[in-house]
């Protein structure tokens, strides 16, 4: 089967229409999380290589996809997927994840050890959707700032809004269901040069040419940190990677650094002044989040 072109990321207004509900609510854990770009590039790559510990879904993606040819293109596009999924107007949401849904049902194949699969096969779906909620959740939680045990299953509580558009059976509640997941598939998790590959793309600072390349190295490593041991251990990713005391301060120093920055332009800055916030809504203490969004009735989640 041939591979999609490259496509560029059409321009996207979070600030329109007016008063559109999000999927998630302003006052979700979703939301405070997904604003920090930081916790999302770390968790984004945790969640691609325990992805590709699958190699059903390592296939999928290198077989079928631009990814082999243009990685960091891909990354912006799925990015740009969960930014509209919590943050756009919830018709837009639907609509984009319908069109995801309608390419990944031309998926199919075999893996190198001879193993069919689809993409829109409920074990697979499940597992992608679970390892990007882990990973995101891990990486602010590690890097940005602790997150409760109520909080955190509130953010896999709230995912389901999005999970079943994508068509996710197994709908997780806490970390625990994760890493019963986890678990279940460990048993086909491999090694493969794809995931070196994958993480020496991430450290070459292609992504973000101007950002020091010491720190790129740093946040793949800082992936590779929060990935759960067993996995680590299946990809056979060593002490090569392990994250120093200089990488781990770096990386806490930006991302806090990160959860401070208002870009009123910023998809999280948009979303909320179309549902009649201030652009700076998010970052500011949550004592008055819950004041603001109370005087525009709408009840805290």
């Amino acid at each position: 089967m041939s591979k999609p072109a490259a496509r560029p990321i059409p321009p996207f207004d979070y600030s329109q229409p007016p008063g559109a509900a999000a999927l998630m609510h302003p006052g979700s854990v979703a939301w405070r999380i997904y604003k920090n770009q930081i916790a999302l590039a770390i968790g984004g790559v945790a969640a691609v290589l325990m992805e590709f510990a699958d190699p059903r879904i390592r296939s999928g993606v290198w077989d079928h996809s631009i990814y082999p040819v243009d990685p960091i293109g891909r990354s912006q596009r799925t990015g740009h997927a969960a930014m509209i999924g919590v943050y756009g107007p919830a018709d837009a949401a639907r609509k984009l994840i319908a069109g995801v849904g309608r390419m990944h049902a031309k998926v199919a194949g075999e893996t190198p050890g001879g193993v069919a699969y689809k993409a829109t096969d409920p074990e697979l779906v499940d597992w992608v959707s679970a390892t990007a909620g882990y990973g995101f959740l891990t990486a602010y939680h590690t890097f940005v700032s602790p997150v409760s045990e109520a909080d955190q299953n509130r953010f896999f509580r709230e995912g389901e809004a999005v999970a079943v558009l994508y068509g996710v059976q197994k709908k997780l509640t806490c970390r625990a269901d994760f890493f019963a997941m986890m678990e279940g598939l460990a048993a086909g998790f491999e090694p493969h040069p794809i995931n070196r590959e994958f993480l020496d793309i991430i450290q070459s600072g292609k992504a973000a040419p101007t950002v020091p390349r010491f720190l790129h190295r740093a946040l793949a490593r800082a992936a590779v940190s929060i990935l759960p041991p067993l996995i680590r251990e299946r990809l056979e990713l060593g002490r090569e990677y392990n994250l120093s005391f200089a990488d781990r301060a770096a990386v806490k120093l930006i991302a806090r650094l990160a959860e401070r920055k208002h870009d009123p332009a910023s998809p999280p800055a948009q979303a909320s002044v179309r549902h009649g916030l201030p652009s700076d809504f998010l970052w500011r203490k949550r004592p008055e989040q819950l004041r603001l969004l109370e005087g525009l009735g709408l009840e805290a989640a």
